[in-house]
This record gives structure tokens, C-alpha cells and sequence, in this order.
């Protein structure tokens, strides 16, 4: 399995836009066995993304997908910036 965990800052009052827009089409990318997103309570702009997928080239198959790409695109300018990004191997647990 292949795992990501990134903070992404949301441009100032633009965090719950963002959040909806990321939140959409999230069921329909092959090979992606969960997908979390939550608020930072310590950031009124920050949100957590947390990923897990069968493989890597699943999650780099689904950055060419047509509704991910849509997605992107959306959410670019409501995007400030990305914090810390951590790639992992996920070894299980509930959901997975």
C-alpha cells in the first residue's frame, strides 16, 4: 500500500469552499482505499489530507483522470499553500 499524509492552506475565508470542492468525485478513483479530509483546529485555513491507495501508480493514475483533473483546477485558487507532506506504507487498521 502507499500512503500520504499533506497540509494544505486554504486562501483567507476560502477554507469550507475548498473543503466542498476537494470532498467532491472522491469515490471514484481506482484503487484508493481511503480518503480523509479534516480541519486543523489549530489553523482557521489549514486542512489535513490523508490518503491510502493499493499502489503508487494508482494515486499517480489518478492525478490524470478527467474529473481529478477538473477538481484541481477548481480548487487551484483557493489554494495558499501546502505545509508539511509525508509519504507512508499503511500496514492496516479499520477501513482499510
Amino acid at each position: 500500500m502507499y500512503g500520504l499524509i499533506g497540509k494544505m492552506l486554504a486562501a483567507p475565508g476560502k477554507r469550507e469552499e475548498l473543503l466542498a470542492i476537494l470532498l467532491e468525485n472522491v469515490g471514484t478513483m481506482p484503487g484508493c482505499l481511503s480518503y480523509i479530509i479534516a480541519r486543523d483546529p489549530a489553523s482557521e485555513d489549514g486542512l489535513w489530507i490523508t490518503e491510502a491507495w493499493d499502489s503508487k501508480e494508482s494515486h499517480a493514475g489518478s492525478l490524470q483522470l478527467p474529473q481529478v483533473q477538473a477538481t484541481i483546477a477548481r480548487a487551484r485558487p483557493l489554494i495558499a499553500g501546502f505545509g508539511e507532506r509525508f509519504e507512508t506504507e499503511p500496514l492496516g487498521g479499520v477501513g482499510l
